[in-house]
Formats: structure tokens, C-alpha cells, sequence
């Protein structure tokens, strides 16, 4: 039997990035809509959301075998873990961006902007300096089908900063209609941010400047995505973008060049890379979930 197309090389330098004989593997399938992957190292596991089915899930490593982490879990959406090893979740029904301590508790990071709930976190990263930045566009409060509907009491969708010492939301962009997938470069002095809302600037990832006081500046376009939308993405040692797409996980240098994809037989929505050595990348592909090992290593385990 022949198999599937599964690498798109549209630059040579993709060529460095793959592994022919690395196939694309399904792990596991049985969700709605799968998003928000993350590799949990202390647990050899990887965490993801369902956020229709409203439960996170945990594929073990070790097994193979994929069990309920939480539910319900308020819709989950993005995942990521801080420098201390803790899962943070953007929370669709809670309207809140929590994080899951060792112990299991679970503690609330922000809810709130000026005294109004936010509209529904999307995405989050965690930077060095242990600040937390996340996406808020309505996806969870337009429909009950991944949240709970009901109206922005903000009327705008930002993207915000919770500083690390007195806990401050701060709104850093309400340059995109509706911010969603973001990732820092691996030197942190920018920040890219995906659009998938219906402006001028949908299906396009912007790349902003990061100043040392928190603030962001600039807003450039990065790249154009030619299949769809860009959701969640991140980012490789050497800078290299690997972002979420309609026709699998395109592949961008630093520079801006789209230089291959790789091809998933259904719509991605978030990745991250992990495994022992960083150097498999997850793929949350609407129903299942996927892997491919690659001869790149993600960045900073997220």
C-alpha cells in the first residue's frame, strides 16, 4: 500500500527539518476538537484539551495509553506549563486563565481586566521572567458548544500580560481581531501572535518587538497563511516556527519563508513539541491526535 503524502518541501532547508523515514503516527482519536497540546516532562505525558467534550486528556508515553486528565475542566483551550513545571490552561467556561498546582489545587491567574470578566482565553505562554501572556478572543462565550454563551463585558479582544510579581493583567495589543495562537522567539525579543478572526489582518501571524518594560511594539506581518488560518504554534531552537493550519503544521524560518509542511490528513489547531529530547511534535488535528519525530528540537518544552 502506498502511503500518504505526509512532507511538503517547499525550501531546501526543510530538508535539514524532516526525517523521511519518520512517519506521521495517530495516537490516539475520539475527540470533537482537539486543542491546546502540551508535554508535561515529570509525567512522560501529554496533556490536550477536548473543549467540546469539556475534559482535558493525558496520553502516557510510557503505555500509549490516553485516559481523562480532568473533566470538566471548564472547555479548555491552550495549554502550557511555567518554569516551575505547572500546567496553566485558558479556561473557556471559566472566562479565566488558571493553573494546576503539584498538589492538584487549582488556582485562579486572571478572570478579570479593570474589573470586567474576560471574554474567553485562548492560548498562553509563559515567559522567563515567570510573566503569563494570553490570547482573549469570544470563541467560548459565542455558542455553547465550546463554552458557555454569553456576552463580552470587555467589547474587545486583547492580548494580555499578567506580571509575575503583583499579578497585574495588562493589556499589551488590541491590534488583531481576534488574537489566538502566540509564541515568543527562543531569545524572547519577539512575539508572534496568529489572526483568526474576519479583519484585514486574518490568516496572518504578526510578529511584535518585546521592550524590557513588558510592552510590546511594532506588529509586523510575518506570514500569510495559504490554507486556511494559523491557530497554535511554536517554535524550535533555531527559531523556526512550526504553526497549526488547515492542511496540517507549515513550517516557517525565521526570516519568513515558508519553507515545507507537514501534511495531517485532518485541520491542526495547536502543537507543541516534546518527549525526552524535545524533538517530537505533537499535532492536535480535530478528532485525534498525532506525532512525528523530527531531527529539530522544540523550544523551552512547551
Amino acid at each position: 500500500m502506498t502511503r500518504p503524502q505526509e512532507f511538503l518541501v517547499l525550501d531546501d532547508r526543510f530538508k535539514t527539518c524532516i526525517k523521511p523515514t519518520a512517519h506521521v503516527e495517530k495516537l490516539y482519536e475520539g475527540t470533537r476538537w482537539a486543542e491546546g497540546t502540551v508535554y508535561i516532562p515529570a509525567m512522560r505525558s501529554l496533556i490536550w484539551s477536548d473543549i467540546p467534550n469539556d475534559r482535558l486528556l493525558r496520553w502516557d508515553e510510557t503505555s500509549g495509553v490516553t485516559g481523562v486528565f480532568r473533566s470538566p475542566a471548564g472547555h479548555p483551550n491552550g495549554n502550557t506549563i511555567d518554569r516551575q513545571g505547572r500546567l496553566v490552561t485558558c479556561e473557556h467556561s471559566g472566562r479565566r486563565v488558571s493553573r494546576t498546582e503539584h498538589d492538584g489545587t487549582i488556582t485562579t491567574i486572571a478572570d478579570r481586566y479593570q474589573g470586567k470578566r474576560l471574554n474567553s482565553p485562548n492560548d498562553v505562554v509563559v515567559k522567563s521572567d515567570n510573566s503569563v501572556w494570553f490570547t482573549d478572543p469570544p470563541y467560548g462565550i459565542i455558542s455553547d458548544y465550546e463554552g458557555i454563551q454569553g456576552e463580552s463585558e470587555l467589547g474587545v479582544n486583547h492580548v494580555f500580560r499578567v506580571d509575575p510579581v503583583i499579578g497585574e493583567v495588562r493589556s499589551v495589543t488590541t491590534a488583531l481581531d481576534r488574537p489566538n495562537g502566540l509564541a515568543f522567539s527562543p531569545d524572547e525579543r519577539r512575539l508572534y501572535i496568529s489572526d483568526t478572526g474576519s479583519g484585514p489582518t486574518r490568516g496572518q501571524m504578526l510578529v511584535f518587538d518585546v521592550n524590557d518594560d513588558g510592552t510590546l511594539s511594532g506588529g509586523d506581518l510575518f506570514a500569510k497563511c495559504d490554507a486556511g488560518v494559523f491557530d497554535g504554534f511554536r517554535v524550535d531552537t533555531a527559531g523556526r516556527i512550526w504553526a497549526s493550519a488547515q492542511d496540517g503544521v507549515h513550517c516557517f524560518d525565521p526570516d519568513g519563508t515558508l519553507l515545507g509542511k507537514v501534511l495531517v490528513p485532518e485541520v491542526v489547531a495547536n502543537v507543541a513539541f516534546g518527549g525526552p529530547r524535545r524533538n517530537r511534535l505533537f499535532m492536535a488535528g480535530t478528532t485525534s491526535l498525532y506525532a512525528v519525530f523530527l531531527p529539530v528540537n522544540g523550544d523551552k518544552l512547551v
